[in-house]
């Protein structure tokens, strides 16, 4: 069973996400800001993280830098959650380090549709 570590600050969005991917047979931990995300990934080294941009203490953009910057955990993919839609947005996720980006209102399809690409692409 495959990891995910979701790192959102709004309780009623990790609930309803960590809720539909554990159906999906996931096991998910769970982080509220960038501080809290960057603990629990040197502990549980997950399989993919779902990074929101927008945290409190330190956001996601930092976070997943830092996160890219460490050899231990540079191989975890990242997908950046964010509800900046702005054409720069997607483009500063990926500079900070994020495998792919999606936005929010979360599109649950697909973003299933990315997980599974990104952990396929890690077994390979």
């Amino acid at each position: 069973m495959k990891t995910i570590l979701l790192v959102e600050d709004h309780e009623m969005n990790r609930d309803m996400l960590s809720r539909r991917l554990r159906r999906k047979g996931f096991t998910v931990e769970e982080a509220v800001d960038g501080l809290q995300a960057l603990e629990k990934i040197n502990q549980l080294k997950p399989d993919i993280v779902l990074m929101d941009m927008s945290l409190p203490r330190m956001d996601g953009w930092e976070a997943t830098k830092r996160i890219k910057a460490q050899p231990d955990t540079a191989h975890i993919p990242v997908i950046g959650l964010s509800a900046h839609a702005m054409s720069g947005d997607r483009q500063k996720g990926l500079n900070a380090g994020c495998d792919d980006y999606d936005t929010k209102p979360i599109d649950f399809k697909r973003l299933l549709e990315k997980i599974n690409n990104l952990l396929a692409r890690d077994e390979n």
